[in-house]
C-alpha cells in the first residue's frame, strides 16, 4: 500500500519560484518527491472545467493523487432550511470539479451549532448529508468518495465523534482526521504515541480496518484557545502541536496507507516532504 503526501492548496515557496498557475503544481510537487495534493475550493468554486481537467491531466502523468476541499462557509447544520439547501449545492459543485479533475475525494467543514443543541445540529447535518449523497448519486456523482472532516473550535460541528457518526450513515463516507484540529479540540490531547493511538482505535472501532487503511488526514500545528483552535503554523513553529513523529509510529505500526495532507501556514509542500522524511526514518527504525 502507498501512503501518499502533499499539500493543501499552493505554498508560498511555489509562487516565489515563479509559477502561478495550479496547472503546473502536480509536476512541480512530484519534483519534491511529493504524490498528494489538494486544491482548494474553500473560497468558492471558481475553477474552470477546462482548467480542472488540465490540473487532472498534469496530476495523472506525475502520479499525484487529488482531493478537493469545498468551501469553508458550508453550514450543514444550519437552522436555516435555505442554508443547508446552499450548502448541499456547494458540496455538489466541488464533486463536479472532482469529476473534471480525475479527484477522489472531497472534504468538507460540516458545520457551526454555535450556542445550539450539538444533538439537533448534527441531526440536521446528517439529514442534509443524506440529502447530498442521495444528489450526488442522482447526478453520476456518488463514485467520489465525500470526507466530512474534525474541526478545532469548540463551536463548530465537527468533533471526531460526531464525524464518526456522520460516517457511519453511509459505507462510502471517509473522515478527514485532521490531528491539529483534534489537538486544539480537546485541548492539547495529542501529546504522546499513545494519544494517537486512541484516536485511531476510536476510529477503526466506529468504521472498521478496511474502511480506515487509506484514512485521509490533514497535519499541521495548531495554536489553541479554551474555545479550540486559532491559528495553523508551520513544523519549525515548535512550541505548538501536536508532534508528527507520534503519527508516523503510529500508521507504521498499524500498517495504514493514508493520504497524508499537510496545512502547515504558507509552507505546506516543503512541510510536507519534511513529514515524509520523518516518515521514512521511522519505518526504517521499525
Amino acid at each position: 500500500m502507498v501512503i501518499r503526501f502533499g499539500p493543501s492548496g499552493n505554498s508560498e515557496e511555489f509562487y516565489e519560484q515563479g509559477y502561478k498557475s495550479s496547472v503546473e503544481a502536480p509536476k512541480w510537487l512530484a519534483g519534491l518527491g511529493l504524490n498528494a495534493y489538494e486544491y482548494s475550493c474553500t473560497k468558492g468554486v471558481k475553477v474552470k472545467e477546462d482548467t480542472a481537467v488540465q490540473i487532472g491531466e498534469e496530476a495523472r502523468k506525475h502520479d499525484i493523487a487529488l482531493s478537493i476541499h469545498a468551501p469553508y462557509y458550508i453550514n450543514l447544520a444550519a437552522a436555516d432550511p435555505k442554508k443547508r439547501a446552499n450548502s448541499v449545492e456547494y458540496i455538489l459543485q466541488s464533486l463536479t470539479v472532482a469529476r473534471w479533475m480525475g479527484a477522489g475525494r472531497v472534504v468538507f467543514h460540516p458545520g457551526s451549532c454555535g450556542g445550539e443543541n450539538r444533538t439537533e445540529a448534527l441531526g440536521r447535518a446528517k439529514e442534509a448529508l443524506k440529502w447530498t449523497i442521495e444528489e450526488a448519486d442522482r447526478s453520476g456523482l456518488g463514485g467520489i468518495v465525500l470526507c466530512p472532516e474534525t474541526l478545532g473550535k469548540k463551536n463548530q460541528l465537527g468533533s471526531l465523534e460526531e464525524v464518526l457518526e456522520m460516517c457511519r450513515l453511509d459505507e462510502r463516507l471517509m473522515p478527514t482526521i485532521d490531528f491539529g484540529h483534534i489537538h486544539a479540540y480537546t485541548g492539547g490531547g495529542l501529546e504522546s504515541y499513545e494519544d494517537f493511538s486512541r484516536v485511531v482505535d476510536t476510529i477503526e472501532d466506529a468504521l472498521g480496518f478496511e474502511r480506515i487503511k487509506r484514512l485521509h488526514v490533514h497535519f499541521s500545528r495548531v495554536e489553541f484557545t479554551k474555545g479550540g483552535e486559532k491559528k495553523h503554523w508551520t513544523l519549525d513553529d515548535t512550541q505548538y502541536g501536536p508532534e508528527f513523529i507520534h503519527l508516523a509510529r503510529v500508521i507504521i505500526d498499524r500498517r495504514l496507507a493514508p493520504v497524508i495532507i499537510c496545512e502547515s501556514r504558507g509552507t505546506m509542500a516543503r512541510d510536507a516532504k519534511r513529514m515524509k522524511e520523518i516518515y521514512e526514518i521511522v519505518l526504517k527504525e521499525r
